[in-house]
């Protein structure tokens, strides 16, 4: 076995320019990065993955509408031109704050300013038992072992005679009504209706069930009563089964339970119902987090205490009387602070005062499936067709990179009109007991 000798700082040369490290090569990240891009600072992104995900499209990867490098893009080619970055492939494992240091998994790296643009990571609540036993889907692997499993969930359906079994395999448990669990709550009943009956024909994929499960009184609780309502609505015609009021309590891997005598036997539980923020040791503290295990930010995204050192997007909790459950974690304002703490770090540098943060609310929106989805904006509220069209403009205008925008609009032209997912492939299996169905 051969071992080799890492060199100190990554092998990242020396510079005369403050170096500025940044964590995460999400939308918060890459907009501070490009922000930074022709400044005098050298820039050092880290992230233990080499691509930029676009997470509000993973739903479609993990139900065959997409592939997964037509949402995934090279860090390294995003900035490629820039002068003065640097990108290596690390997980942080701790921030030594009075050293100024970072120890990685490939060494120490020290910095004079950090950026923690770590996103967030799915949230169980304490929950061991559904953490184990539940799918999800936060990044491209979880997306894939989730298509996997559903692909194989049908294949196992075909080769039993046990109708209580063959049910049990075909039965879907999201949970979560949010924007993650309504869009794949949709896209599953849209393959159920026009996919399955062509791929099984030797098996009843009407008894197929998909379920969400909300522990609220309504769905889209972040989105006007008007698209809640609709987005049900829309639901409930796809065949949809919309509980709500309903907090999901356990999951042993075949049947979920919650607080009332509801309970649902299944072979699939999805769970989409939280996410926190990914914090890293050394800034872990609890005078340092907020609710959502968001680390404590003001409204320059400085951490508190911290004049060297920030937080951005999913992570960073900015609660102030207008925000006092911290901005929405989702990719707008973390592309807005990304900007906003580029444009503050060079003032920082030239001894200027800071600009503080200001969330422009752009407004939101979720698809509920074909030609169905719901838009809320500042002053215009709408659903249906039109907002189905605006919601697939403002996903492939922020996608990164020309050919991800065209090949994602190909597939979706062509699954329109073929009403068909080609993607549905196991192309490495989901490795689970299916014994225990029987």
């Amino acid at each position: 076995m051969f071992k080799f000798g890492l060199m100190s700082a990554l092998n990242i040369p020396k510079s005369s320019f403050p170096r500025v490290i940044i964590i995460g090569g999400g939308f918060a990240g890459i907009a501070l990065a490009k922000e930074l891009s022709k400044k005098e600072v050298q820039v050092v992104l880290l992230d233990k993955n080499n691509y930029h995900t676009f997470q509000p499209l993973l739903y479609q990867v993990a139900t065959g509408g997409l592939e997964p490098d037509s949402i995934a893009y090279p860090i390294r080619k995003i900035l490629q031109d820039y002068p003065n970055f640097f990108f290596r492939l690390a997980n942080v494992e701790e921030v030594k704050i009075e050293e100024k240091l970072l120890q990685t998994n490939i060494g120490p790296i020290s910095y004079d300013y950090l950026v923690l643009a770590t996103g967030a990571e799915t949230n169980f609540f304490g929950n061991k038992e559904i953490e184990k036993n539940g799918m999800v889907m936060k990044t491209i692997p979880e997306s894939l072992n989730l298509r996997s499993m559903i692909l194989e969930n049908f294949e196992q359906a075909l080769l039993t005679d046990d109708l209580h079994q063959r049910d049990a395999l075909m039965n879907f448990v999201i949970v979560g009504g949010g924007p993650t669990g309504v869009e794949l709550a949709g896209a599953l009943a849209e393959i159920k209706k026009g996919i399955l009956p062509k791929d099984y024909p030797d098996l009843d994929t009407r008894r197929a069930q998909i379920n969400l499960v909300q522990s609220g009184d309504r769905i889209l609780k972040e989105m006007s009563s008007k698209a809640s309502e609709k987005a049900e609505d829309f639901l409930e015609k796809l065949g949809v089964q919309v509980w709500k009021n309903t907090r999901v309590v356990s999951y042993d891997g075949k049947l979920a339970t919650t607080k009332t005598e509801l309970s649902f036997e299944c072979a699939t539980l999805i769970w989409a119902a939280g996410v926190k923020g990914a914090s890293i040791k050394g800034l872990d503290a609890a005078e340092l987090l907020v609710r959502g295990n968001r680390i404590k930010v003001n409204e320059f995204n400085q951490v508190v205490g911290h004049d060297t050192i920030f937080a951005l997007g999913d992570v960073a909790g900015m609660i102030t009387e207008d925000t006092p459950m911290g901005h929405p974690m989702m990719a707008q304002p973390a592309i807005q602070q990304g900007k906003n703490l580029g444009y503050n770090l060079i003032r920082l540098l030239e001894n200027k005062p800071l600009e503080p943060f200001i969330y422009k609310d752009k407004g939101s929106m979720a698809t509920v499936g074909r030609n169905k989805a719901v838009v809320d904006m500042k002053n215009y509220k709408f659903q249906g067709v039109f907002a189905w069209f605006v919601w697939m403009f403002v996903h492939l205008f922020f996608l990164i990179g020309f050919r991800n925008r065209m090949i994602v609009f190909v597939n979706w032209v062509y699954n329109y009109i073929r009403f068909d997912r080609e993607a549905r492939l196991i192309i490495r299996p989901y490795q689970r007991d299916y014994d225990r169905f029987r």
